[in-house]
């Protein structure tokens, strides 16, 4: 990691205090007369994350990072609040519902951008319409909004046939600067929680159209309507970026914090080293080799998230990948159990199956999704992998394949290569996996152009709703990315979007059943396991905040005790 200006700073302040205290005269300052600390504490932070800021334009961003920072610099109609709760963001009080449940008229607070202007309703028509805009290539706009906001499908349907199309008959409208109108394709349940994520946030048009193609790219290529505005960032390789109280925020008084400093550190130890000399109050996510070092300590934060790992196998190159044997022999041949327990060692759990454990409960029944199909759709089995590997081979006039593994840089992510290569060169008899480590953004750059045989992907829920995991596989779905296609399966999960929208046992049992198409009978993708979240949070820090849907932290809430 390149030394950043925090930490050349930091050697700088801590000769200066020390200065100042061999000066002496300092012992009684912050004390009034009785001897009491009444210092008030410095509203600052310093947190590491693994990778850079990616993008900063709410249409183009498609990663955590980049969400997780627009959810502080910027905000949408709802954002999501400490207890998971689904609270107003620039949206004033209850928006009006027509009886049908599909046209939705909201209200707008007098929230204001960080250079003064006002939030219109028109901001989140021009931003809505740039993510479903086909010459823009949103990786998340047709897929957040087709068979959701009215128009969006056919606006998607008519560029692919390349035909024309008119933005305005996408089902947002500005009805005055205060006023905006959604009118959905059917009623939604989970509507406001999926008002809540990045790409329905509003974006204001003067500014994006005069920055032009800098839109996103720089802290002075962005405008700010949250409770921070990035003060310090200098682009997607930039490996520090700064958080600052945004003044003109609607609800300024509710942010305490003034500053929260990120910096890039890739490995966990150094990151704990960094937490332990108060280098840093919040690690980024832990890895195995670390965590069991602070069990039992009050310092350790941990979770189990509705967040699903996987090998995602593109049919679209290799050969090999298109023979639905040489993927189930992929998929069962990777031991999951000793993968969590000895590679990632932090809580995670083994997944078999694709939607994920304790996420979601029917509204009718109050039961899991995962109580229809179960935990054990594509189980790790030696011998059921050896007789697939061998079929496969046989139909491909073979006796050997050679594929490509891209994952990330990162410390723990290398090692999840080595083991999954491992397994497999050891289980599968005339397999050859190479392994290409590449930093994030590059990895998301060549899984949009799916330049890769096997990756490690995981998913998190974007909204609370099992179809946020079961429409990513839907065929030319915005994030399939590997060419997996299946009829059937597209039927059920539409039914699940369409005509079934209402009946929520009959929904669920459409989308188990395009679960198990996907897995038992395709072996589209190669579950592994479902993520626990491990990070060090310094003591002073008080309302730290993470989500368990869509972006992971919100500062709004956050103090220094």
């Amino acid at each position: 990691m390149k030394k950043s200006k925090y930490f050349l700073l930091l050697s700088l302040m801590l000769v200066i205090s020390s200065f100042l205290a061999a000066c002496g005269g300092g012992d009684d300052a912050g004390k009034d007369k009785e001897g009491a600390d009444n210092t008030a504490a410095v509203q600052e932070l310093k947190m590491l994350e693994s990778t850079a800021i990616p993008s900063m334009d709410s249409v183009m961003a498609q990663d955590t990072v980049s969400f997780t920072t627009l959810n502080n610099v910027n905000e949408g109609l709802y954002r999501l609040d400490p207890n998971q709760e689904v609270v107003e963001g620039v949206a004033d009080g209850e928006p009006t519902i027509s009886e049908d449940g599909t046209v939705y008229t909201f209200k707008l607070k007098d929230a204001k951008w960080s250079n003064g202007e006002p939030v219109t309703a028109n901001d989140f028509v021009y931003a809505w319409q740039r993510a479903i805009d086909p010459e823009n290539a949103s990786p998340y706009g047709p897929y957040m909004m087709d068979g959701k906001i009215k128009g969006a499908a056919e606006i998607t349907a008519a560029a692919a046939e390349k035909k024309e199309y008119d933005l305005s008959t996408l089902g947002v409208k500005a009805v005055d600067d205060k006023t905006l109108e959604v009118t959905l394709e059917r009623p939604i349940p989970y509507f406001k929680s999926l008002m809540a994520f990045p790409t329905f946030y509003p974006q204001n048009q003067k500014f994006v159209e005069e920055q032009g193609e800098n839109f996103g790219l720089k802290a002075e290529n962005v405008l700010y309507n949250g409770p921070f505005v990035l003060s310090e960032w200098d682009g997607s390789t930039d490996e520090e970026w700064v958080y600052a109280k945004n003044t003109e925020y609607w609800d300024a008084d509710t942010v305490k914090l003034e500053k929260l400093t990120w910096n890039v550190l890739k490995e966990s130890q150094a990151a704990a080293n960094a937490f332990e000399t108060g280098e840093v109050d919040i690690t980024g996510k832990l890895s195995s080799d670390v965590v069991p070092q602070y069990e039992g300590d009050e310092r350790l934060l941990n979770w189990l998230e509705p967040t699903i790992f996987w090998l995602k196998m593109n049919q679209k190159n290799n050969p090999a990948l298109k023979n639905v044997n040489i993927r189930k022999a992929i998929a069962q041949a990777i031991n999951k159990q000793d993968f969590v327990d000895g590679v990632l060692a932090n809580g995670s759990i083994v997944a078999n199956y694709a939607v994920p454990n304790e996420f979601v409960k029917n509204d009718e029944t109050g039961e899991d999704f995962r109580s229809i199909n179960g935990n054990e759709l594509l189980p790790y089995n030696v011998d059921e992998a050896k007789k697939s590997w061998e079929a496969g081979l046989a139909e491909l006039g073979t006796d050997s394949v050679e594929v490509r593994y891209l994952g990330d840089d990162t410390e723990s992510a290398k090692k999840a290569a080595e083991y999954v290569k491992n397994q497999l060169e050891t289980n599968l008899p005339g397999i050859k996996v190479t392994v290409e480590s590449v930093p994030f953004s590059v990895r998301l750059d060549r899984e949009n152009a799916q330049d890769y045989d096997l990756q490690m992907a995981g998913w998190g829920p974007d909204y609370l709703d099992p179809m946020t995991f079961s429409d990513l596989w839907l065929t030319g779905g915005g994030n399939n990315k590997m060419d997996y296609s299946n009829e059937k399966y597209d039927q059920l999960v539409k039914d699940a979007q369409t005509t079934l929208a209402q009946s929520p046992v009959e929904r669920y049992e459409a989308l188990a059943e395009a679960e198990k198409i996907l897995l038992e009978e395709d072996a589209a993708i190669a579950p592994l396991y479902q993520r626990s979240s491990n990070l060090l949070v310094s003591e002073k820090v008080e309302n730290f905040t993470y989500h368990l849907v869509g972006p992971e932290y919100s500062f709004k809430w956050t103090s220094v005790k």
